[in-house]
């Protein structure tokens, strides 16, 4: 009890300091007294005894629930979670693990590079047998993953089967604190195009995002793309400290606005860069958020780089990730908004909150602002970074997506297995593809595996069918229908022979492949190879005319942006007009 009144005692405190309306820190204290009494009741009355932990943890969570997806309770048996959360850090073995249908065990599928599953020599595919003399058989990959966690510099004992020699191993592995990889390639491409992929704005991580651009410029970059696809974001300062590369120093980057003084917040360059004028493609889509669209919509806002790819995810909102709690809690907290130099906020939802939960609403494109760039190009709030160039990724098609992500047989793990099992070598990621020879071997696996997929074409027909049957057109289209089911029945063969699933499917079992022989570094370098929006963004850097002309406001830009500034003088005259006339007025008074 002593410990809910101090949660309710600083939360009411809180409450008092931040807003100072009687009415609102009347109904504050009425709610906390009658939680506090209702617990007490549920404590000494209900017929089941209650853990205090679980029931007053729920209620907090429920409530935070109701603001926004952000803002989240970490109690003291959490901390692990939460220090994962706040640095990128767990304790572990450093592999990803998937669980096998057919084997219905859990297998590694892919070590972390420098890690201890790869330092011990375990390989996609090794089937976990057992952590510590505790059979895995049948476990499920939470259960696995939870037994392969613990404190760093514990050891474990695991044992695993190599299915391509039927070779069990033992092995003593000592975990480490683990830091998932968020910058796992960079290099220089040809013409001078340098690349780096960052997924995650870690503490620590800007220098070393620093480190690889004076290393590719040594080695003759020119141009650079900076790849924030999928990069969810992270801490704001490793992504100020990243622009501080590229921009002049004392420029303006970001303000933070709330609702108490000390949310507030401004940025500012303060470093001597290391390049104000190499061009810069940022590559962005859905999954580039938070201190993702802070970096790339800075880099925009102040006509430093181009902007490719799609529109980003749209998160404005900044936390506090520290606000302590008594008893060792923590909360992750929503502050404030921020806002980019133009002056926009990206924040693409308003949270309306309710008794089941917050609801997201999408801000309308209607309702959005008008707002310019340092050289009067025209960008908008409320929707996240809109890209200077659009490119849309390749679709996957649906078969692969069956055999990637959702297959029961396990043919391409199987088939990968055995390809690395044949294979003690294989060229280079830059060099790297799979033969059509490779290809036919996976196709006649697949046929012979029994696998089977939804056919959405099929599907939609089956759809139209029955809508045509409920309105009464079916009887007289039935000829035409039975002729499309012909042409759409289910043939697998067909599928993996057609040109663009053939193509997608031999970039996924090349990617697989060189993140089993070279790690997730390998396999983003090969991805090159096929990846339609780098293409792009190779091409644009090389059209030195194109590039810049993009980073220019358009005529009509102009032409808006003129007109806004004489109606601004039209008003600022009328203005003093008004006053002097007012002046006047008063004289002859």
């Amino acid at each position: 009890m002593r410990k809910i009144l101090i949660i309710a005692l600083t939360l009411l405190s809180l409450s008092m300091t931040a807003q100072n309306s009687s009415d609102h820190n009347f109904k504050v204290a009425k709610n906390l007294e009658i939680f506090n009494a209702a617990y007490k009741n549920l404590d000494l009355l209900y017929v089941d005894s209650i853990d205090a932990d679980d029931v007053v943890g729920t209620a907090i969570r429920s409530m935070l629930h109701s603001l926004d997806p952000y803002t989240e309770y970490y109690p003291e048996d959490k901390a692990g979670e939460y220090k994962q959360m706040l640095t990128g850090k767990y304790a572990g073995i450093g592999a990803m693990i998937s669980y096998s249908f057919t084997r219905k065990q859990v297998v590694i599928n892919e070590p972390y590079q420098g890690m201890p599953a790869a330092k011990a020599g375990l390989r996609k595919g090794d089937i976990i047998l057992s952590i510590d003399g505790e059979s895995m058989e049948g476990k499920m990959t939470p259960y696995v993953s939870d037994h392969l966690r613990g404190d760093a510099g514990t050891t474990m004992v695991l044992k695993v089967l190599r299915p391509s020699t039927g070779k069990k191993m033992t092995l003593k592995i000592q975990r480490e604190a683990i830091q998932l990889p968020y910058l796992p390639y960079y290099g220089v491409q040809k013409d001078g195009v340098g690349y780096i992929n960052y997924n995650q704005f870690v503490e620590g991580s800007a220098k070393d995002v620093r480190r690889a651009v004076l290393d590719m410029k040594n080695n003759g970059m020119t141009s650079l793309v900076l790849d924030l696809r999928g990069n969810g974001g992270g801490s704001v300062s490793e992504a100020i400290q990243i622009l501080n590369m590229f921009l002049p120093k004392g420029k303006h980057l970001l303000s933070m606005k709330g609702k108490v003084k000390n949310a507030n917040s401004e940025y500012k360059t303060t470093a001597e860069p290391i390049d104000t004028v190499m061009p810069i493609v940022v590559l962005v889509n859905e999954g580039t958020a938070s201190a993702s669209e802070i970096t790339s919509g800075a880099l925009q806002d102040l006509d430093r780089a181009v902007v490719m790819g799609t529109r980003t995810y749209g998160k404005g909102l900044v936390q506090v990730p520290n606000v302590p709690l008594p008893y060792a809690g923590k909360l992750k907290l929503t502050t404030a908004k921020y806002y980019i130099p133009s002056g926009r906020c990206i924040q693409a939802r308003k949270y309306k909150h309710t008794d089941n939960g917050y609801v997201a609403q999408e801000v309308a494109d209607s309702l959005t602002h008008e707002f310019r760039t340092a050289r009067g190009r025209i960008v908008r709030d409320g929707g996240g970074i809109k890209p200077d160039v659009e490119v849309k990724a390749d679709s996957l098609p649906n078969i692969a997506y069956y055999l990637e992500r959702a297959d029961t047989t396990d043919v391409m793990l199987n088939y990968e297995i055995d390809y690395m099992a044949s294979h003690p070598t294989v060229a280079k990621p830059a060099d790297f593809e799979v033969s059509e020879a490779d290809y036919e071997a996976f196709k006649q696996a697949v046929l012979k595996s029994g696998f089977t997929y939804d056919q959405i074409s099929e599907k939609y027909l089956k759809d139209l069918e029955d809508l045509a049957r409920f309105e009464g057109y079916y009887n007289d289209a039935k000829d035409e229908f039975e002729a499309l089911k012909k042409k759409l029945k289910h043939n697998i063969e067909k599928d993996l022979d057609y040109a663009y699933n053939k193509k997608k499917l031999k970039e996924i079992l090349a990617a697989d492949i060189m993140a089993a022989y070279y790690f997730e570094g390998g396999m983003i370098e090969n991805s090159l190879r096929y990846d339609n929006q780098y293409a792009e963004a190779v091409k644009l850097l090389t059209d030195k005319e194109r590039y810049e002309k993009l980073l220019q406001p358009t005529p009509e830009e102009e032409k808006t942006a003129a007109d806004s500034k004489k109606d601004s003088k039209k008003a600022a005259d009328k203005k003093t007009t008004d006053k002097n006339k007012g002046k006047s007025k008063n004289k002859k008074k």
